[in-house]
């Protein structure tokens, strides 16, 4: 029987053949923290043909309340409505939030799943039902870790089974890993029984913080205090250059130097007379001398009117990141919009979502869908926008603990998509009158996953392979229709 997981994120397994090689790129001005992603990146098998379409997954960590955005009821009584009006929008007879102005402005280029929902109210397993595109749990599924038995995640499934283009990962998720502030790493964003050589690349752009919420540091806040002044945050984009002064003949003679560091020697040599420790080390320095992959993991370099349109906070630094990282070729890029999870509005939810939450998103991914337009991208990139699920219908006061009202976990809940051929101004199946359960056209994360994967130009025949290489499905499901 395989050992579980360790509870913190493993990118991949630190045998000797990889110390040796993150010894070597750490002393080329690598940063520790992207040794992970990147050797995960190089230790991957040839991948097969494929379309070049693309995937930009923004996951809304904590669940966004579908009727406090975008299935507003407002006939409904006040304590299901909420505080928020509905404003009209570029499309007749589509309301949404008052305070998503600017998507408002772009409903033409966006569509609604109205009719989506899985039975977990929960944390943990809503995060792995959305992630892994399964509603089924694993078996041993355990809700406190990542497990190596767990679904792999789509981000996962996306970087092995579609091809690697411009020398760059396949699948990349960024700004951080999806953990707790208590410290629980939430499962389901892995690559599980797939192989941890598999996982897509992690960028740990953000510096962890467990008193603070939302978009660092403009719109950082705590649920139950409002906004958190941030002294110290830093948005760190990997260091992919190389060592000022040292050409790529240099570079490749250093990493020659530490066959003669010794201390090292005996396991360089021996890892040496692997073809798959060349690989990874071939990679590596290629992604060093690339100039073009250099500038797309850097956003510090855009221009400023580019960095005011989408907003200069981890919102907006992710989003920007992603459209240049999908311009180069990345296949999918998964954002984490709300770090522990941030959109958890148990309470105080109407001035946090109005104060702290939507002003970034709104201006972020409003940004996002303008720049691919003008870019003539938005055809071939796919933009989903969900959460892990949706809120309660009635609002509750968790007077201990809030001081104002807010909404509890709930599966139903309204998914935004873009791109990728979705008709703009459409809306797909509808809600009861209090918003809590489909009506028409029910959705689940299979279909979400199918319409991501279509998204991806993967046949419906594709696989991926276990550890133990048994062949598994891809699709579980038919893609969203009505979409398209």
């Amino acid at each position: 029987m395989t050992a579980p997981r360790s509870s913190m994120p493993q990118h991949v397994r630190m045998n000797r053949r990889l110390a040796v090689q993150a010894g070597a790129i750490g002393i080329c001005g690598l940063g520790m923290n992207h040794v992970a992603g990147l050797s995960a990146m190089a230790a991957r098998n040839e991948r097969p043909a494929g379309k070049a379409k693309s995937v930009i997954y923004l996951f809304l960590s904590g669940g966004l309340g579908q009727h406090d955005s975008f299935d507003m009821k407002p006939d409904a009584p006040d304590n299901v409505r909420g505080e928020f009006n509905p404003i009209a929008t570029k499309t007749p007879g589509l309301q949404i939030c008052e305070h998503l102005p600017l998507l408002a402005q772009r409903s033409d280029k966006w569509a609604l799943v109205r009719s989506f929902a899985h039975p977990y109210p929960l944390h943990s397993q809503g995060h792995t039902a959305m992630l892994t595109g399964r509603t089924m749990m694993p078996p041993g599924y355990d809700p406190s870790k990542p497990r190596p038995t767990d679904f792999p995640s789509i981000a996962a499934i996306a970087n092995s089974v579609t091809p690697s283009r411009n020398n760059l990962p396949p699948a990349v998720v960024l700004p951080e890993t999806l953990i707790h502030r208590t410290g629980r790493v939430i499962p389901g964003q892995f690559a599980g029984e797939m192989g941890a050589h598999r996982e897509p690349m992690f960028l740990e752009l953000c510096k962890f913080n467990g008193n603070a919420y939302g978009a660092y540091p403009t719109y950082a806040f705590h649920h139950a205090t409002g906004k958190v002044e941030m002294t110290d945050f830093e948005f760190q984009a990997p260091n992919l250059s190389l060592p000022q002064g040292m050409d790529t003949a240099r570079f490749r003679s250093r990493l020659d130097l530490l066959r003669h560091i010794g201390a090292q020697q005996a396991l360089l040599e021996q890892a040496a007379e692997s073809e798959r420790f060349d690989h990874q080390r071939q990679r590596a320095v290629s992604l060093l001398a690339d100039k073009q992959v250099q500038k797309a993991f850097d956003v510090a370099q855009a221009d400023p009117a580019t960095l005011d349109r989408y907003g200069r906070n981890s919102f907006g630094w992710s989003c920007l990141m992603a459209r240049q990282l999908v311009e180069a070729g990345v296949n999918l890029v998964q954002v984490n919009l709300g770090n522990n999870e941030s959109w958890d509005t148990h309470g105080n939810a109407f001035p946090n979502l109005k104060d702290y939450l939507f002003p970034p998103t709104d201006r972020a991914v409003s940004a996002l869908l303008d720049d691919l337009s003008e870019r003539g991208m938005l055809e071939n990139t796919l933009l989903v926008m969900a959460g892990e699920m949706g809120r309660t219908p009635r609002l509750s006061t968790l007077s201990a603990h809030y001081k104002a009202a807010g909404r509890d976990h709930w599966g139903t809940q309204t998914i935004w998509l873009a791109g990728g051929g979705v008709r703009g101004g459409n809306v797909i199946g509808a809600t009861d009158k209090i918003g809590a359960y489909p009506t028409t056209m029910p959705q689940h994360p299979e279909n979400l996953a199918a319409t991501i994967y279509q998204g991806l130009g993967l046949p419906r025949e594709v696989s991926w392979r276990d550890e133990t290489g048994r062949p598994h499905f891809v699709y579980h499901a038919e893609p969203i229709s009505g979409l398209m």
